[in-house]
């Protein structure tokens, strides 16, 4: 499968090389030194990976629609754009698959937080809160993986109708976020009581968690129609 990559720092090199064990084919690696190849890349493509900064993503994914290039998103930060975009995929009969995260792992994650949730919710004097720690670099804060698990919370439990960074505000959910050294990504959901603490953390060791994932979604979106996420491919 011919892919473009849209973004090429460290995640876009990790996708590549998993891409290439694969068997797929990179026929285009597009950064800010080539930028205005990008709509003349995306018609060598089946299909495009994207990994850049909030700020681009919104441009690139028009671009792949434009070029009706199916496109896997995993920037993050974009998504009060979600709704429209999620409108003009299905008006050009585009093929959009977004996530805030692409490993496995914290896909299977998710389905475990989701439970939890909806079990604590019967138990209101366990606090709920949400911590996650990434490289320096990251530059949206919290994380979208810690915005996914707080919208799961909140659909889930009970007590808690909205998520606020460092918040201490009843029903209100605190995700305290960290920025340390190269760490790929750590996430933990934690119920505290006076009695005990329960939690559940999930711990990247590397980025080739994320790039096998995106480099799933990339082969699982030809042929389809509409927008789609991790549990869409997964099948949760």
């Amino acid at each position: 499968m011919k892919i473009a990559l849209i973004g090429y720092g460290k995640m876009g090199k990790a996708i590549e090389e998993i891409a290439l064990q694969r068997g797929h084919e990179i026929v285009a690696k597009i950064d800010q030194n080539n930028y205005s190849k990008l709509a003349d890349s995306l018609k060598l493509a089946a299909v495009a990976i994207e990994f850049t900064r909030p700020d681009a993503a919104v441009a690139n994914i028009r671009a792949c629609l434009a070029a009706n290039t199916p496109v896997v998103v995993g920037t993050t930060g974009w998504n009060a754009q979600l709704e429209t975009l999620t409108q003009e995929t299905k008006l050009q009969k585009g093929s959009l698959l977004h996530a805030s995260n692409f490993s496995v792992g914290v896909n299977l994650f998710f389905a475990l937080n989701a439970k939890l949730a909806k079990l604590m919710s019967a138990h209101p004097n366990y606090k709920a809160s949400i911590s996650e720690t990434h490289h320096i670099h990251k530059l949206d804060e919290p994380s979208g993986t810690a915005i996914s698990l707080a919208d799961q919370v909140i659909e889930k439990h009970a007590v808690y109708d909205s998520w606020k960074l460092h918040a201490d505000e009843d029903g209100v959910l605190p995700i305290r976020a960290f920025r340390e050294g190269e760490v790929p990504g750590t996430h933990e959901v934690t119920y505290a009581s006076e009695i005990d603490t329960i939690s559940v953390k999930h711990e990247a060791h590397n980025r080739k968690g994320f790039a096998t994932g995106a480099v799933l979604a990339a082969e699982w979106i030809p042929g389809k129609e509409g927008v789609f996420t991790m549990k869409d491919v997964l099948g949760l």
